[in-house]
């Protein structure tokens, strides 16, 4: 998988109006381009979050008092490059305007 945050840097972060004849020129219909984009931001959100997470794991520190809390700034400035990130409905969008994403769908089995 590529970087995502390198991928996204020159995004626009702000929602945008988006031409619905663009969207459904690679599937059957509108709700099929949106399941398509909705399940790709879930992966991309997952994903995300585990990066942030394992990255701030980095800095956590195990203390019995709540005194002993401290900013590290490093840290602070990995949360607000994740925040300033944009959202992953918007990336999918883009990635899937940009055709990087492939769907199918399974094979039916007939095990009913």
């Amino acid at each position: 998988m590529t970087d995502i945050k390198s991928k996204v840097q020159g995004l626009e972060p702000n929602v945008q109006a988006r031409d619905v004849r663009e969207l459904v020129k690679e599937a059957d219909n509108i709700y099929e381009a949106l399941n398509v984009i909705a399940k790709r931001a879930s992966q991309i959100s997952v994903d995300l979050k585990h990066e942030l997470h394992a990255k701030l794991e980095e800095f956590a520190v195990n203390s019995d008092t709540i005194e002993e809390i401290h900013e590290n700034k490093e840290q602070i400035e990995i949360s607000k490059f994740y925040e300033r990130l944009p959202n992953p409905v918007l990336i999918a969008t883009s990635e899937y305007l940009n055709d990087e994403i492939h769907h199918h769908y399974r094979e039916d089995r007939g095990d009913h």
